[in-house]
């Protein structure tokens, strides 16, 4: 049967080019698994300050609660990252069958986690635009600079959504016959919802919100180690990365190019009916 990167057109690599030593090897096994580990913490470094804070303005009646689809998203996106680190430990540790059956669940949890990604952002928007109708006019100006803010970062959730769908449906189509291919797809596609959780820790720069270029350094920052490693083990760049990049780009450059502009505002509200 021909492998995914076959279909993609591109040629496969040698499987291994280093020295082949234990620790190689050792470092083949885990790399994914201290991958798993290192999303989560990204996540949770940037979800964790947030989510107190927005809980207290809550309590303190600064902003109305929560709504069920953002608790359901988190639920959602925590179970698929916990996922993720347990087929990477199976792998790991040897335990092949188990890490097979266990990859059903990621069939049902990455389309859930897709539509209720595409349900959270309007609602989340329609809570921002009625919150700007019903602000006082000392607060209109601020309320309409929040508003503007959303709308651009709607071109990211966009994005996030097309290219998180795309990459683990080729992760998960190359299941069982191109295991390079299906394991670095499944982190390259997750790496994409990240700038959800890169955006929110405190201690880093940011570009946001006058632009998106630090969703997209932190992205490509996140993949690094084992893009790196890949690089360092076979000497050569696989035709995952090949193939993602080559599909980031052009979404990374419309995203940009539309980033504040009247014309994306204007259609941003025409898409979420309030144009």
């Amino acid at each position: 049967m021909a492998t995914l990167a076959g279909t993609l057109g591109f040629k496969e690599q040698s499987p291994d080019l280093l020295s082949g030593t234990p620790r190689a090897h050792a470092i083949d096994r885990w790399i994914f698994v201290f991958m798993a580990m290192w999303f989560i913490a990204i996540v949770l470094a940037g979800f964790i300050p947030d989510s107190l804070m927005k809980i207290d303005a809550v309590q303190t009646g600064q902003r109305p609660p929560f709504p069920w689809v953002l608790h359901m998203h988190a639920v959602l996106m925590g179970s698929f990252l916990l996922l993720l680190l347990a087929q990477s430990w199976l792998m790991a540790t040897g335990r092949n069958a188990q890490h097979m059956r266990l990859g059903i669940a990621g069939m049902v949890l990455a389309p859930a986690l897709v539509i209720v990604g595409f349900v959270l952002a309007p609602t989340m928007y329609h809570m921002l635009w009625a919150g700007a109708q019903a602000a006082p006019a000392s607060k209109q100006a601020e309320m309409q600079f929040a508003l503007g803010i959303w709308e651009n970062i709607l071109l990211l959730q966009i994005r996030i959504g097309i290219l998180f769908s795309l990459f683990l449906a080729i992760g998960l189509t190359a299941r069982g016959h191109d295991a390079g291919m299906h394991k670095r797809m499944m982190y390259l596609g997750t790496v994409m919802a990240l700038p959800a959780g890169i955006d929110r820790i405190p201690w880093l720069w940011s570009s946001m919100p006058a632009s998106p270029m630090s969703a997209d350094v932190f992205t490509l920052s996140a993949i690094a180690p084992m893009f790196l490693w890949d690089v360092l083990r076979n000497r050569s760049v696989h035709p995952a990365y090949i193939f993602w990049l080559t599909v980031n780009l052009p979404f990374a450059i419309a995203v940009h190019g539309l980033w504040d502009t009247p014309w994306w505002h204007h259609t941003a509200r025409q898409i979420m009916g309030v144009g």
